[in-house]
């Protein structure tokens, strides 16, 4: 988790706004803006961060937790946040009428270099909500997906706006993860380069 005094330090050092200062630091300074529910399908919970210092929801196995996993093992990622609060996103109905709703994304997320809000969904419901929202929901064509108002609205911020789909995770980097996640904490014993060394070759 970064201290105010870092967070204020990433800011500068990225000529944030004074509008994307008071957001990054709104976000960062409040607690969830909601507890995630289960739903058929779907088992919700919370992982123990060890990068947070606190524990941080998930709605989806398949989902939000794998990315939690993703967050807290990729070295260029400073932070993370679950339901960083409402954004509003503004685009045209399936019929063409404009509407604005308020939407929580699942992520807040700083990086060494961005931050932006990250919102997770299973490939099969993404291809049901294109159907029924085609200005909000869209496949590119190398087959990620975007949310073109939600990225309008980040974009005013300086932010990033990104739909990840179930379909872009590696399981097998998943389950290594999960294997060795012991081994990853910073809480595990040193050990002696020896000893790395025998196991090294054994593999």
């Amino acid at each position: 988790m970064l201290s105010e005094d870092e967070l204020e330090v990433w800011c500068l050092q990225h000529a944030r706004s004074e509008q994307a200062k008071a957001v990054i630091h709104q976000i960062c300074s409040a607690p969830p803006s909601r507890l995630v529910q289960g739903r058929a399908g779907n088992v919700s919970g919370r992982y123990p961060s060890q990068k947070m210092g606190c524990t941080i929801q998930f709605e989806s196995h398949r989902g939000e937790l794998a990315a939690i996993y993703q967050f807290e093992h990729d070295p260029a990622i400073l932070a993370f946040y679950d339901q960083p609060g409402a954004v509003k996103l503004v685009y045209p109905s399936k019929k063409g009428r404009q509407v604005g709703v308020l939407h929580t994304p699942d992520f807040f997320v700083i990086r060494e270099d961005d931050c932006g809000w990250i919102e997770c969904k299973m490939e099969d419901h993404l291809v049901q909500l294109a159907e029924q929202m085609p200005h909000r929901y869209s496949r590119n064509v190398d087959g990620t997906w975007s949310c073109p108002p939600g990225e309008e609205y980040a974009k005013g911020l300086g932010f990033f706006y990104r739909v990840q789909s179930s379909a872009q995770i590696d399981w097998v980097y998943q389950r290594n993860l999960r294997f060795l996640e012991d081994y990853l904490r910073v809480s595990c014993p040193p050990m002696a380069a020896e000893v790395r060394e025998a196991i090294r070759l054994l593999v």
